[in-house]
């Protein structure tokens, strides 16, 4: 299967052993997933991660008035879970759900704790750290179009798989301010061309 060959290489380049490949890939298990189901619920407790071979999750937080606060976007070839409800064992203050169909490979995130997966732990860790200072500085540092300009040099997919209003929502600004960003952007690119 195409997934767990993903999996596979995902976590071997994470530091696995390849002698506790079998012990971890005998607990993953390939799943097929439809838009708009949810694989944690907002106040649960958190007992998988999941590698994304291919599709689209979010995580996501649901306030009062049941409009959504997105966390975070999660796309091919990454493993989505909440770090910090792993490390501190508190229920989830956030949702996971599938934006786009999805094939997934489930893992039991108590295997993350297996003292021989410790080098893949730090990894994941490590990794995590640098995104989060990276997004941080992203979102607090830069102007809106700074941001969006960012996204279309290094992160294409995000504009090509996400609608305005949720790449709106995520870098800071109204739907209505995006699209007029991206008409003054593409307005000064026709000029220029001219």
């Amino acid at each position: 299967m195409c997934q767990l060959e993903d999996f596979k290489r995902y976590l071997k380049q994470n530091g696995l052993d390849d002698s506790l490949m079998a012990t971890v890939t005998g607990q993953a298990k390939p799943l097929r997933l439809v838009a708009d189901e949810v694989l944690l619920h907002q106040g649960r407790r958190q007992e998988f991660a999941y590698f994304i071979s291919a599709g689209l999750l979010k995580a996501c937080h649901y306030n009062d008035k049941g409009a959504p606060l997105v966390k975070e976007y999660y796309f091919e070839q990454e493993l989505c879970f909440l770090y910090g409800s792993w490390l501190t064992g508190e229920l989830a203050q956030y949702q996971i759900e599938v934006m786009q169909e999805a094939n997934v490979v489930r893992l039991p995130l108590a295997l993350l704790d297996d003292p021989r997966l410790h080098k893949v732990k730090i990894s994941l860790l490590s990794q995590q750290l640098i995104y989060k200072e990276q997004k941080e500085a992203f979102l607090l540092l830069h102007t809106p179009e700074q941001c969006y300009l960012h996204l279309l040099e290094h992160r294409p997919i995000w504009l090509d798989r996400l609608n305005n209003q949720q790449l709106a929502y995520y870098i800071g600004i109204s739907p209505v301010s995006l699209s007029r960003l991206k008409a003054r952007l593409a307005g000064e690119s026709n000029v220029a061309v001219c």
